[in-house]
């Protein structure tokens, strides 16, 4: 990515005066500009996630630019923009890839507008139509699978009984990895199953819920605890467990069961489809996962043609006018 050195930076971006800012920044390099768009996600205190996201996007597309001879933003165009689209596509992303860079510019040109109110500028990609995304079904975990691997967590050992209140608590509560690995002792009670969830995605706490079965392996597991951590789910040395641990947890289940590995975020996605197959209405599922909207749960609610079925004999207009 072609820089200015670090003093010219400051100079231009820093240092510029008040009545030429706008036509300034219009000519300051995409890699400054990019510089100063990530300082600002910063200071919003996005997630290193979020921030890396923008960062590895934004640095393929000024790439791209440079291999094109643009370097500012006032030589972006549509038709340029469509070009690195379409070269994301040839180089092998994905729609949903190509889709996130399309996201990702429009956030850094809306910010470019926002932070310095350029003068006879007009935001390029408002000519350029999102790349259209299939909406594929992502895979549940089946209780098939869920069941041969609690099978292998036989009665009385410490990590069969951690073991299985983990898959019972991610197939009753749907919560994300991160956010199982992130619960103290305290987030939860053990007799209601009430479960707060402090250090959610979206940095919202919310609150799920555990059913008796996932209350019974839970309370069997804690009863088995003799450290003082803090942390709810712990390794047999009773240290926090970490992302690898849990992922090796499941690996090794399998394998016992004699079964393919489900990946952890399978269970999230087979809440969903049990929650919606029960009959609970769509917003709330969404609550309970954490969603802001309900795009997301498209893909994670796989409807067979028997759910369909079930649905229409259910509110079928004519059998119930008759």
């Amino acid at each position: 990515m072609t820089t200015l050195p670090p003093h010219d930076q400051k100079n231009i971006l820093q240092s510029r005066a008040p009545d030429s800012a706008n036509s300034l920044a219009q000519d300051v390099y995409l890699s400054t500009l990019a510089a100063a768009f990530l300082l600002d996600r910063k200071a919003q205190n996005l997630t290193k996630k979020t921030l890396d996201f923008y960062r590895m996007n934004l640095q393929k597309f000024i790439n791209w630019c440079d291999t094109q001879a643009v370097r500012t933003i006032d030589q972006i165009t549509p038709e340029l923009l469509r070009g690195f689209f379409i070269a994301m596509t040839e180089r092998g992303h994905k729609a949903g890839g190509v889709h996130a860079f399309y996201r990702t510019v429009r956030v850094f040109l809306r910010w470019y507008a926002v932070e310095f109110e350029p003068a006879d500028w007009r935001d390029p990609l408002r000519k350029v139509k999102p790349p259209k995304v299939d909406i594929e079904p992502l895979e549940p975990v089946s209780l098939e699978t869920t069941r041969a691997m609690l099978d292998t967590c036989k009665r009385g050992k410490f990590t069969d009984e951690r073991d299985r209140a983990i898959i019972l608590f991610l197939l009753d509560t749907g919560v994300r990895a991160g956010e199982l690995l992130a619960l103290d002792k305290q987030d939860i009670d053990a007799l209601t199953g009430d479960v707060l969830i402090r250090k959610s995605k979206s940095r919202k706490p919310r609150s799920v819920f555990i059913g008796r079965s996932a209350r019974r392996a839970l309370r069997a597991y804690l009863k088995m605890r003799e450290d003082s951590t803090r942390a709810l789910f712990v390794t047999d040395e009773g240290e926090r467990l970490h992302m690898n641990g849990l992922r090796q947890i499941f690996l090794r289940r399998a394998k016992r069961a004699g079964v393919p590995a489900p990946s952890l975020h399978s269970f999230r996605r087979a809440f969903a489809l049990a929650m919606n197959r029960a009959g609970v209405d769509l917003l709330t599922v969404a609550r309970l996962l954490g969603h802001s909207d309900l795009s997301l749960l498209e893909r994670y609610i796989k409807q067979t043609s028997e759910d369909l079925r079930s649905a229409h004999e259910r509110g079928a207009p004519a059998d119930n006018l008759l």
